[in-house]
């Protein structure tokens, strides 16, 4: 049942609560024990595990990117000093490309395999990435600069593939099974931000910390693809699947859809081309492009911000050489902060849906968050070289600044994207499910590219 806020027109209300029986009068098996929705949460955890360690791993690149040197001061660094917005970019346009070529092959290739790939992919390049852990790069930084870079774009690209396959995939259910597998990608981020913390105050060999906090992305890499393949044993999983775990496109087919009587008639949603074929876009745009352009601009206010200019505030107290100052600041106040907010953001998402995927307060809202931009640079950004003036000289600014922008992403940026599968005929939820990705990673790709701008502006 929804939230008493909630509002979905009357045409669109079968897409949120289903039936519960089909028209063969086959009840609908529940979730025991909330398999399915556990599940479809460790997936999501897994789907963003790679970028949040990418991310959060801040002084283990910084101490790679230094010559391997804890104890020398080193001289400025280009590539130290930017490392994250060069991870954004590298991370976030082979993404782009790889949503064209996966939204291509959502009738050619089954999400099994596309899912499972992606995942062993990801597995591969962590394993390498853990190797190179104890390896000794001070005679090669820059080699080992790109080489990360390398990591980092392929990495993002099958994560890509594994994202927007498992939110197509999940499109197909209740929306709940969607809010889980969005609610897990943030706690993806929470967990690897703990992980990180732990390591800074358990090891004091930097390289013993990042051993550890890489082999917890690889035995997650595990866990995740060990709960996919447990799936499709589900019997609730069969029901609103059926035989798409092989052949995704029949399921447009199938004369048990709820979403029948809701297509147009003699629309394209009436007249899909065979199995093999590539969905029908333009219909699919016709009805996301609102939900999918709050989408896009909720991300691209939130990647030029976090991690570029986040990670960068330093406490007001760096001169006292305490350790919340100068060890667990910005792990705390950045990295594990917004993570929470944003894990708590998509959960309310859980009970609470307003606004509707037709209010006008939703883009309102969604714009309101530009503010955020000049607050962020306006906190003690270190180092400055162009803009002098920091008008939220005390420590709670950037604590609060960051809690509102992981909330706003959370709760607003849930609600655009489960949305916009719902409000698509179910034969092609799959499809907009890619669509709504190809959003999101658009706002990563273009916010990563002014991230780079904006720091070099302050």
């Amino acid at each position: 049942m929804h939230p008493a806020g909630s509002s979905f027109p009357s045409e669109e209300e079968p897409l949120i609560e289903e039936p519960s029986v089909n028209r063969a009068g086959r009840p609908k098996p529940s979730d025991n024990l909330y398999g399915a929705y556990v599940i479809f949460f460790l997936l999501g955890v897994g789907s963003l595990l790679p970028w949040n360690f990418f991310i959060t791993a801040k002084h283990y690149w910084a101490y790679k990117l230094q010559n391997c040197s804890e104890q020398a001061e080193p001289a400025p660094s280009d590539l130290r000093d930017y490392f994250e917005s060069y991870i954004s970019i590298a991370s976030t346009v082979p993404s782009v490309l790889c949503l064209v070529g996966n939204f291509l092959l959502v009738n050619r290739v089954p999400a099994s395999v596309r899912i499972l790939s992606s995942l062993f992919i990801m597995l591969s390049i962590f394993l390498v990435i853990t190797v190179l852990v104890k390896v000794d790069t001070s005679s090669w930084t820059t080699s080992f600069f790109a080489l990360t870079i390398v990591c980092v774009a392929v990495v993002s690209s099958a994560s890509t593939i594994f994202t927007s396959s498992i939110l197509g995939l999940s499109s197909r259910f209740p929306m709940r099974n969607s809010q889980a597998l969005l609610a897990g990608q943030a706690m993806g981020g929470t967990v690897s931000a703990i992980a990180s913390i732990i390591d800074l105050a358990a090891a004091a060999d930097v390289t013993d910390s990042a051993l550890a906090y890489f082999l917890t992305a690889d035995i997650f890499l595990v866990v995740c693809i060990m709960v996919y393949l447990l799936l499709p044993r589900l019997e609730y999983s069969r029901y609103y699947m059926g035989s798409h775990w092989e052949h995704p496109s029949l399921a447009a087919t199938s004369p048990s859809s709820p979403m029948e009587d809701e297509a147009e008639p003699g629309g394209p949603e009436h007249s899909l081309p065979q199995s093999t074929a590539v969905p029908p876009l333009r219909p699919i745009l016709r009805k996301t492009v609102a939900l999918g352009s709050c989408l896009f601009y909720v991300f691209f206010v939130s990647i030029i911000i976090f991690p570029s200019l986040s990670s960068s505030i330093q406490s007001i107290y760096q001169a006292s050489g305490s350790p919340w100052a100068t060890k667990y600041f910005v792990p705390l106040t950045s990295f594990l902060l917004y993570n929470f907010a944003d894990w708590c953001g998509r959960q309310i998402t859980a009970w609470i849906q307003v606004p509707g995927p037709n209010s006008r307060l939703l883009p309102a809202l969604v714009l309101l968050r530009t503010i955020f931009l000049p607050l962020f640079i306006l906190c003690n950004y270190q180092p400055r070289a162009h803009i002098r003036t920091v008008l939220f000289n005390r420590d709670i600014y950037p604590v609060a600044f960051t809690t509102l922008l992981g909330l706003s992403n959370g709760y607003l940026g849930t609600l655009a994207l489960v949305y916009g599968p719902k409000i698509v005929p179910k034969e092609l939820a799959e499809a907009a499910g890619v669509v709504m990705s190809f959003y999101l990673v658009l706002g990563l790709a273009l916010g990563s590219a002014c991230s780079v701008l904006v720091v070099h502006l302050i």
